[in-house]
């Protein structure tokens, strides 16, 4: 029985700072890359800058950056899903410790 010829990669993304997989968000703090996480690929404990409470392992939430850079590492924050779309009604909560 003949081998079906399977296609090959394509291998044309460039490797590591590309951003196809965010979305750009605009709002009145500027213009941002938007990345969901879904609770699948949540594997860390964050501090969401919007409520100042964990994000823990498990619960699906955004991760952004501003536009202007390409995902560097400083400037990423991962919210919560409803603080993020809230961002605009509230200021960042001040840590409490």
């Amino acid at each position: 029985m003949p081998r079906r010829n399977s296609p090959k990669p394509d291998d044309s993304r460039p490797l590591g700072g590309g951003v196809g997989w965010a979305r750009t968000e605009s709002g009145p703090d500027g213009d941002w890359l938007v990345r969901a996480i879904s609770g699948a690929q949540a594997q860390k404990t964050y501090r969401c800058p919007g409520c100042d409470h964990e994000i823990r392992p498990g619960v699906a939430h955004v991760v952004a950056w501003p536009a202007r850079e390409t995902g560097s590492v400083e400037e990423r924050r991962h919210w919560h899903q409803a603080c993020w779309n809230s961002r605009g009604r509230r200021w960042p909560a001040a840590r409490r410790w």
